[in-house]
């Protein structure tokens, strides 16, 4: 027989796993932080503990028939909506994504504890935060490195700034990681213009050198 400490101490499992991998997502200035995760884990262990133990006074009457994993079941699917409120659309870039998959796997987390399932708990916990805390560096330096472009321009003086390449450029200035102008040491009426591009594919990439190319004043691209 399961007794209401235990159950008590389920529920704090649930926020001190969830409080990890939120701690992870609080650090980077997400949304959905410490506090969100935390409620999240704890709601869902507590909807278990409700579907596997809220109606036992019920069992053993003529015909009752329950399914403790229905309850615990719409937790998947009514998570969503917090999922889809960390997710932003910026421009042509999507941020949130990997909070909203972190939030519905610490409800996962949460179901667990809730249903005893302490080890694999703890388990998926590790396995996350090693996701989010130790793939990222991975991903940086051998995934988004390469989708990565550099380009040098020189053009008359004062004609391309950060204000006129948002102009030229429209969405797509969001894939400009870094912006530098400074004035040419062969020609004082030259700037040099160099402009750093991120998560652009080559077909992107070659669009926007020709959109650069038809700015008048632009004399040389190097890329």
């Amino acid at each position: 027989m399961t007794t209401n400490l235990e159950l008590v101490a389920r529920l704090l499992l649930a926020a001190v796993l969830g409080s990890f991998i939120g701690f992870e997502r609080e650090r980077l200035n997400w949304a959905a932080g410490l506090r969100t995760h935390m409620l999240v884990c704890v709601g869902s262990a507590l909807i278990m503990l409700v579907s596997s133990y809220g109606f036992s006074d019920l069992l053993g009457r003529e015909g009752v028939v329950l399914d403790p994993s229905r309850v615990a079941a719409q937790v998947v699917s009514g998570i969503g909506f917090l999922g889809a409120g960390s997710i932003l659309l910026r421009g042509e870039t999507v941020h949130g994504l990997t909070t909203a998959a972190s939030l519905w796997s610490v409800a996962g987390i949460g179901l667990a504890v809730g249903g005893g399932m302490y080890i694999p708990a703890v388990g998926a916990t590790v396995i996350i935060l090693l996701i989010l805390a130790g793939v990222k560096p991975l991903e940086h330096r051998f995934i988004a490195v390469k989708h990565q472009r550099l380009v040098k321009i020189v053009a008359d003086k004062g004609v391309l700034t950060f204000q006129s390449l948002h102009d030229v450029l429209g969405l797509k200035s969001n894939r400009v990681k870094q912006f530098i102008v400074q004035q040419s040491n062969e020609n004082f009426e030259k700037d040099e213009v160099q402009i750093k591009f991120h998560r652009m594919t080559p077909k992107e990439f070659d669009f926007i050198l020709k959109l650069i190319q038809e700015v008048e004043g632009v004399d040389n691209i190097e890329y």
